[in-house]
């Protein structure tokens, strides 16, 4: 009988000695770790291994050790923070926040190289427990510790504040040091930003401008106002941009232009021989259009210039077309008239951007005071008449026609143009008897105009 093979079974027990982890391995760990953060935040890691760190933070999360670790952390950056907290406020004067800048860069640097040592802890410890981030305990802690102090606090902020207030004063300052100091307050949240310096920054520069602004009504003319408002918002939005964050820009430009422009610019354009009506009887047009561009900022800025200019407007058409002296000379009463809007026009193109807005209350006002006037349709006529009897003698065509459409700008603020239709038939009737026509170009050329703007019927009659 042949031998058979039988398979026998393997069977692998357990030793008979399990290893038994140290029961104070997580203490003993711990103080390793605690003793190099110690070292790293009194700037004497050089001597550290970093490969033999991390690997011991890393045995302590996977043997569940991670509660204590973290909460080691806390404790040991929680201690080493309010000494630093203590450190900083003794600094005196100008080194307050020189101090602050120093211990806020060193304790970066630490929480940097901590945060690499446990890194196994924030990947997997923190995700799972729902922590907090080395990186952002750390600026916490700073907060609270140190930012938050009863004794720093106050002190940051009127530190802040009164270097704010030296240098609209014209004095120099540290913006570098400045910025350092907005930024780490940014790194901390815009809330803590908020809340340590933008509020009060921005109080404050209301309480500023608004003093500053009666003191310049009191002592400036208006053009000279307009210039030191536009240098002022110039000024902070320069200072948002060298030291403080960019949130901060419209608020402090809503500041300024609230207390400098809203508040003031209706005693700015009633301002006596240099006010809105001064300015447009001098054509000042630099001046016009700095009003222009500053109050376009506020509510109600551009509708203010609008009211007082057709007001000015109106008044001054007003007594330009009932003078009795200028009701002789119907050619000097158009001519006039012409000069006006001419001004006005200028002004609009160069001061005013050629906003149509304002364009419309010009004629309007033109339109309106006109026509109060009756004798203007004929006054019109007759001065067309002129100018094709012997007006236009010499001038080229480009003038010409220039000379032709200025005629029927005016011809178009006219409400009786069937008036106007009346004299301009007799005039006509009399140049062509008497023969007395400069050119036949320009005759043919008003009748073309006339009859675009009224139609065939009026000129075919």
């Amino acid at each position: 009988m042949a031998n058979t093979l039988k398979k026998k079974s393997f069977k692998i027990e357990p030793f008979k000695h399990p290893v038994k982890q140290d029961p104070n391995y997580g203490e003993k760990t711990w103080k390793v770790l605690e003793s190099a953060i110690h070292e790293i935040n009194n700037h004497n890691a050089s001597g550290l291994s970093f490969e033999e760190l991390y690997r011991n933070a890393y045995n302590m999360v996977i043997n569940k050790f991670g509660d204590r670790l973290y909460t080691g952390l806390q404790d040991t950056i929680r201690v080493h923070l309010q000494g630093i907290a203590q450190r900083i406020d003794e600094a005196q004067g100008e080194g307050f926040l020189r101090e602050l800048k120093l211990r806020w860069g060193n304790h970066n640097k630490s929480m940097q190289m901590i945060r690499d040592i446990l890194m196994y802890m924030d990947r997997i410890y923190v995700k799972h427990q729902n922590k907090t981030p080395v990186h952002q305990l750390g600026l916490d802690l700073w907060r609270d510790l140190v930012i938050y102090d009863a004794n720093i606090e106050g002190r940051l902020r009127s530190n802040l504040l009164n270097l704010v207030q030296r240098e609209r004063n014209g004095e120099m300052i540290d913006r570098a040091l400045f910025k350092s100091i907005t930024t780490m307050l940014m790194d901390l949240g815009p809330d803590v930003y908020r809340r340590e310096f933008e509020d009060a920054y921005l109080a404050k520069a209301s309480e500023f401008f608004k003093v500053e602004a009666q003191e310049y009504i009191s002592t400036c003319n208006c053009p000279d106002y307009l210039q030191r408002a536009e240098a002022r918002l110039r000024e902070e939005s320069e200072r948002v941009q060298n030291y403080l964050d960019s949130i901060s820009e419209p608020k402090i430009t809503s500041v300024v232009e609230t207390e400098l422009i809203l508040h003031q610019m209706r005693p700015l354009v009633e301002m006596e021989n240099s006010g809105l009506v001064a300015l447009l009887q001098q054509d000042q047009n630099e001046d016009l259009a700095r009003m222009h561009t500053l109050f376009r900022r506020v509510q109600g800025g551009h509708d203010l210039i609008r009211t007082i200019m057709s007001e000015h407007l109106r008044k001054t058409g007003r007594q330009l077309v009932e003078d009795p002296e200028r009701n002789k000379d119907p050619v000097d009463f158009v001519q006039r008239l012409l000069a006006e809007k001419d001004k006005f026009d200028r002004i609009i193109l160069r001061a005013f951007g050629s906003d149509k807005t304002f364009q419309n209350v010009l004629n309007s006002a033109f339109e309106h005071f006109i026509n109060l006037n009756q004798r203007s349709p004929e006054f019109i006529s007759l001065f067309m008449d002129d100018k094709l009897r012997k007006g236009l003698k010499g001038m080229n065509e480009d003038d010409v026609e220039t000379v032709l459409d200025k005629v029927m700008m005016l011809f178009r603020f006219l409400q009786e143009k069937d008036v106007f239709e009346k004299y301009y038939k007799q005039h006509l009737a009399k140049r062509l008897l008497s023969g007395r026509v400069v050119s036949d170009d320009a005759e043919r050329s008003l009748l073309v105009k006339l009859k675009t703007e009224c139609g065939y019927q009026f000129t075919s009659k």
